[in-house]
């Protein structure tokens, strides 16, 4: 019963860091590719047209797959990477906490590639590659 409720733990986790994330892409999907690079480039990102194109791809169609537990580590470090990017772009001069402090963006970065890496067996991951490899030998006895 542990296992069950661990999983089902880690696909709402899965769905909540991928909601913020969704939310985000589409902000910047509404101010369209133009405007998201402009953006990047008054804040110093190198590339900013690769970067937003990057950052909404990751955001939108990363989150997509994050919930349906697909690619989940290549997500996760996309959710990474992105957050690391805003963190040191946008937020490290606010300070942790306050007014645009970076305490979210930290938290969402991390929390994303630590779910990457341990999405559970609620997952397209699980269900394609890893189940085949749990499956007991001939002979070893069933896991409970």
């Amino acid at each position: 019963m542990y296992a069950r409720v661990r999983d089902v733990t880690l696909l709402l986790a899965r769905i909540g860091v991928a909601v913020v994330f969704i939310a985000h892409g589409l902000q910047k999907w509404d101010n369209g590719l133009d405007a998201t690079s402009a953006m990047f480039a008054k804040t110093g990102l190198p590339l900013p047209t690769a970067a937003a194109l990057f950052a909404m791809t990751v955001e939108i169609l990363g989150s997509v797959a994050f919930i349906a537990g697909f690619l989940l580590p290549l997500v996760g470090i996309g959710y990474a990477v992105v957050g690391i990017g805003a963190l040191l772009s946008v937020h490290v001069d606010n300070g942790l906490t306050g007014q645009g402090g970076y305490e979210l963006v930290l938290v969402l970065a991390l929390t994303g590639l630590a779910l990457g890496f341990n999405g559970g067996r609620i997952s397209l991951d699980h269900l394609l590659f890893w189940r085949k490899r749990e499956r007991p030998k001939l002979g070893e006895p069933v896991p409970a």
